[in-house]
């Protein structure tokens, strides 16, 4: 056996394998901007709300514009309430939803819906207009295995679905921790 062409196959066996090895950890490296991309999501979902926010201030602040835009306005000001569209949500959701349950919100479950019920909440529109500090203090009224639960995204997702915006609402649903940004 001649061992001079032994020992250059072996030398070029393990380049080869350490190659791999090296390649294949550099290109894992390169495939994790996935933190950066949540980030963007995050930020983008709340820039929508945030416009969606100041959409719903205009149309109500209809009333302080001048005589010569009031016009425009006068039809946003009037319109009908939002109407609930159960086949629209069951296609984003994938279930059938029920208008102004609240456990539709993420991180609320059905103990809390009766808490918020029990507290005259029953409505998203309503929940939608409740500040986190009230629901905060309504969660406080339940006791102390309440009192855990982060409100903080709760009026914002009532909002939504309220709106009927449930694509956004489901985006940011799967940003959220347990309701919690």
């Amino acid at each position: 056996m001649n061992w001079c062409i032994l020992i250059p196959l072996l030398v070029g066996l393990i380049s080869a394998y350490l190659g791999y090895l090296i390649g294949k950890l550099n290109s894992k490296n390169d495939a994790k901007p996935s933190g950066d991309i949540e980030l963007w999501r995050k930020k983008n979902i709340q820039l929508e709300s945030e416009l969606a926010a100041c959409k719903s201030k205009l149309s109500a602040g209809a009333g302080n514009v001048s005589s010569s835009s009031t016009a425009s306005f006068a039809a946003a000001a009037t319109a009908a309430p939002v109407v609930f569209n159960a086949s629209a949500a069951k296609a984003i959701f994938g279930k059938t939803i029920k208008q102004d349950d609240l456990t539709v919100v993420e991180g609320i479950g059905p103990k809390i819906r009766d808490l918020f019920h029990s507290n005259n909440i029953k409505t998203w529109k309503a929940l939608s207009e409740t500040s986190v500090d009230r629901c905060k203090e309504i969660l406080k009224s339940g006791g102390e295995r309440f009192s855990v639960h982060n409100p903080g995204t709760w009026p914002r997702q009532a909002k939504m679905a309220y709106e009927g915006t449930w694509q956004v609402l489901l985006d940011w649903q799967n940003v959220l921790d347990k309701g919690k940004e």
